[in-house]
């Protein structure tokens, strides 16, 4: 599922039992389901550059109403989880790369999506601090049984892997090998 972004030129895609995809888009509000049901890492942050990152993190289950006291409670619990806290009142651009992302997948769990879809979400962190994002993120996403889609070039976060998959000259290839931790 590319996020529901981009129109697939084939195909059908379904989110748990519901059909989002199939010869044309079965959902009317695409942008609903994305807030709702899909949660994004990406590459760089893409923070809102005037909220601070409270209400960075807290905005997505405001709009999906949420009270704004819980959401914001929500997603202190979130920064907390992710070492992040303590900058909760700082604006993005007074954030180290590092703690701009863990901002970001703070936000990408706020609405406790089933799915969250990640490009690369440990690119601007130390090998150190990219391994435990990543084991902070997956046991917060078997808590939640949200699954995780991680596309990176980065091999050491791989051990972190239930499953991998490989693509190779436009086919996918699952990689050999049981009982990958979870972190």
């Amino acid at each position: 599922m590319p996020g529901a972004i981009i129109e697939p030129t084939s195909g059908r895609m379904t989110l748990g039992a519901d059909v989002i995809y199939d010869d044309g888009w079965k959902v009317r509000d695409l942008r609903t389901l994305r807030r709702d049901r899909i949660g994004f890492v990406f590459q760089a942050p893409y923070l809102i550059p005037f909220l601070d990152v409270l209400d960075n993190v807290a905005l997505l289950p405001m709009l999906a109403g949420m009270p704004n006291a819980q959401a914001r409670s929500r997603a202190l619990e979130l920064l907390t989880a992710l070492d992040v806290q303590h900058r909760a009142k700082a604006q993005p651009s007074q954030l180290s790369g590092g703690e701009q992302q863990r901002v970001s997948i703070a936000r990408a769990l706020a609405n406790r999506p089933p799915v969250i879809l990640a490009d690369e979400p440990t690119a601007p962190l130390d090998s150190e601090r990219a391994l435990g994002v990543m084991r902070i993120l997956n046991q917060m996403a078997h808590h939640a049984q949200t699954a995780i889609i991680v596309v990176t070039h980065d091999e050491k976060i791989i051990p972190t892997f239930k499953r991998i998959y490989h693509i190779r000259d436009g086919q996918t290839e699952e990689e050999a090998g049981e009982g990958r931790s979870l972190g």
